[in-house]
């Protein structure tokens, strides 16, 4: 898997997807899945190699975005990959007028536009992208928290390793 050079990207750590992936396991066979703030596309590609149908990549960096095809074109996976180069809340808009619906939508922004989860989440929690029994997952620092409850999102899971941790979302129960 190819990289940028620099601190433009934070990617998650290996151990840290691999928890995530140990977590989704066998849910995520035939799944769709969103890869916001998606860098090198490192957690949408390891979504389609561990079975998922399809994975959208929203990654507005342009030389992240070419990286992000790259990856995909060595790997010799495309069909199932889409790349949006484009703000998050624009591909989500775009993503939403299309109807599209997510098994799984990961959000990793960069931990320093700490806006951007809250943005983000406020949009999910407001839309109808995520699919019934569907996951949000936020990849955020271990001391940062984020609100329980966003829209029709509720927080449900939170998973830490090392400095980072992991916030698991779900549609909320109708009560």
């Amino acid at each position: 898997m190819h990289s940028l050079k620099g601190q433009a990207l934070r990617p998650t750590s290996d151990r840290l997807r691999e928890t995530l992936f140990n977590i989704l396991g066998p849910v995520l066979q035939g799944a769709s899945f969103i890869d916001l703030y998606a860098g090198t596309g490192a957690v949408g590609i390891e979504a389609l190699s561990r079975g998922a149908r399809s994975s959208i990549f929203i990654e507005q960096h342009a030389p992240a975005a070419a990286l992000i095809r790259k990856n995909l074109d060595s790997l010799e996976i495309g069909r199932e990959a889409e790349i949006l180069g484009v703000n998050v809340l624009r591909g989500l808009d775009r993503l939403e007028a299309r109807h599209a619906h997510a098994d799984f939508i990961f959000l990793d922004p960069p931990y320093a536009e700490a806006g951007e989860y809250e943005s983000a989440l406020e949009f999910l929690g407001e839309s109808s992208l995520l699919a019934p029994g569907g996951r949000v997952i936020a990849e955020h620092g271990k001391k940062f928290a984020l609100p329980e409850r966003v829209g029709e999102l509720e927080l449900v899971r939170i998973v830490k390793q090392g400095d980072a941790a992991l916030s698991f979302y779900r549609l909320a129960l109708a009560a």
